[in-house]
């Protein structure tokens, strides 16, 4: 009979998972965290548990919070397990469970009153955040920040009870300004370039609806550091519970199963002081930018040029994408010849290194990484992971056949269903419109490229638009597993 997860079982626990070494009672908020989600679990408070684990400051615990009304399933379910995750690290002959106990305590999402004390609370010194890649309100096409977002609008009209992230981060910098306490740090842990640009942007644009000399106030004296980072983290389900339970005997409401890699890399920007990371393998530089678009362009790219095809030819998981010979040599082209080609220098990084490390980790069977998790919110990650990539080979002059393809195959997928005909489900904040669109397309590709908003630039340009438009056309006239051949062999 598996262990329930709490406090008081840890020593039982110990028996099949690493457990904290140290005394939880001891611990002292320092980090508020907005989205307590799966891959926060398994990275930024791994780092913490690990820094604790040595003895090593203690006052920087992390107090989850939540915007949605769906973070209060997550905050119940920690709840009635002491705050506690067994985070199990996986690799093809190995799997590892442990349970980290970084975070002490979650406010209730909505209760914006809790929020903007804690936040004010001298204790705080870092505000960090995992929102998604969506969760930014960042105009597609040009990557700024959107102030027309009728959430922002909504919060900039009703400063006093903010419902977004920034809203709410506006309100606590505030509170602390007006009576002396000195600002937080605020600190983006999301998969998008300049992350702490665009958060800042994202904070200040708000501030200039509302307050512009605290919008002022905040440029002036809020550190936003860039920051990269980097696990496989799958979705939760039954499947990873199970395998918790049987290989490990513990009771879990929410495991986190992931990678035995994680990488994290930040600039060296925390005013208000910051935990010493650098102990537990954080690397800190002066600038993250060329280890950012390194992860973008060759993983995160990587990871949406295998996605559709694989989708397309009703494959469930990554790692049976990568047992695919068309979808393997797919991913292997489309990297080699148009992606790290135009990839800038990494210090002490061998790109064909890393990107080796890439191709054995999308193929790690034990991860349990599905297609359908990698085709998630395709019109806002096909921005930032595939389009400024494309927008580079443009400009260098040079083939974009493999990288219209990808975007040809995402709206093949955005058609809603497989080359066999099985129904794709809503997997996009913005699916019907991209549906109608998709449908369009068929029968007139540029239909795709009018959506100028996510496309920008690039879809006017006549080399695209043709390399899109004969990739979708051939994808409806011969199929994926076809027009993927036939792009491997150079007939495309």
């Amino acid at each position: 009979m598996p262990i329930t997860l709490s406090a008081n079982a840890l020593v039982e626990l110990s028996k099949t998972a690493a457990v904290p070494h140290y005394a939880r009672s001891s611990l002292r908020p320092g980090i508020l965290h907005f989205g307590i989600g799966n891959f926060h679990r398994a990275h930024q408070a791994v780092y913490l548990d690990d820094l604790f684990n040595r003895g090593l400051d203690h006052d920087w615990a992390i107090i989850g919070a939540g915007v949605r009304p769906a973070d209060e399933l997550m905050r119940q379910k920690l709840m009635s397990q002491d705050w506690l995750t067994t985070v199990v690290e996986q690799e093809a002959t190995t799997s590892a469970a442990r349970v980290t106990g970084a975070m002490i305590d979650y406010l209730k999402p909505g209760d914006i009153r809790a929020i903007i004390d804690r936040l004010a609370d001298s204790a705080i010194r870092i505000v960090s955040l995992t929102i998604t890649e969506g969760g930014y309100y960042i105009d597609p096409a040009s990557q700024r920040f959107d102030p027309r977002h009728p959430d922002i609008a909504r919060d900039a009209e009703n400063f006093t009870s903010p419902r977004t992230v920034f809203g709410l981060i506006l309100a606590g910098l505030k509170r602390r300004r007006d009576v002396g306490i000195p600002p937080f740090t605020v600190m983006s842990c999301d998969n998008i370039p300049g992350n702490g640009h665009v958060t800042k942007n994202a904070v200040i644009g708000l501030g200039q609806l509302i307050y512009p000399e605290l919008a002022a106030w905040v440029g002036a004296n809020v550190a936003f550091p860039n920051g990269m980072v980097d696990r496989i983290t799958p979705a939760t389900s039954d499947r990873e519970r199970e395998l918790l339970a049987d290989q490990f005997g513990i009771a879990d409401n929410w495991p986190v199963f992931c990678e035995s890699f994680k990488q994290w890399v930040l600039e060296d920007e925390f005013p208000a002081g910051r935990p010493a990371l650098e102990a537990v393998g954080v690397q800190f530089v002066h600038d993250v930018a060329p280890f950012e678009l390194m992860k973008i362009r060759i993983l995160n790219g990587g990871h949406a040029t295998i996605a559709y095809p694989a989708a397309l030819m009703d494959i469930h998981f990554v790692h049976e994408a990568m047992e695919n010979e068309l979808v393997r040599a797919f991913l292997q082209k489309v990297e080699q010849d148009e992606i790290i080609p135009i990839v800038p220098p990494v210090p002490d990084t061998d790109l064909q290194d890393y990107y080796r490390l890439i191709e054995r980790r999308f193929a790690n069977p034990k991860i349990g990484d599905t297609i359908s998790r990698l085709c998630l919110d395709g019109s806002n990650r096909q921005p930032k992971f595939i389009l400024p990539s494309v927008a580079d080979r443009l400009q260098a002059g040079g083939s974009v056949t493999g990288l219209a393809l990808v975007s040809a195959l995402w709206a093949r997928y955005c058609y809603g269903e497989t080359d066999s005909g099985k129904p794709i489900a809503s997997n996009d904040p913005n699916w019907e419109r991209l549906q109608d669109q998709a449908r369009k397309a068929r029968a007139r590709p540029a239909a795709w490229l009018e959506m100028r908003d996510i496309f920008g630039e690039v879809a006017g340009d006549p080399i695209y638009m043709a390399a899109f438009t004969h990739a979708l056309e051939t994808l409806w006239s011969v199929g994926t597993r076809e027009t993927l051949a036939r792009y491997l062999e150079g007939r495309l």
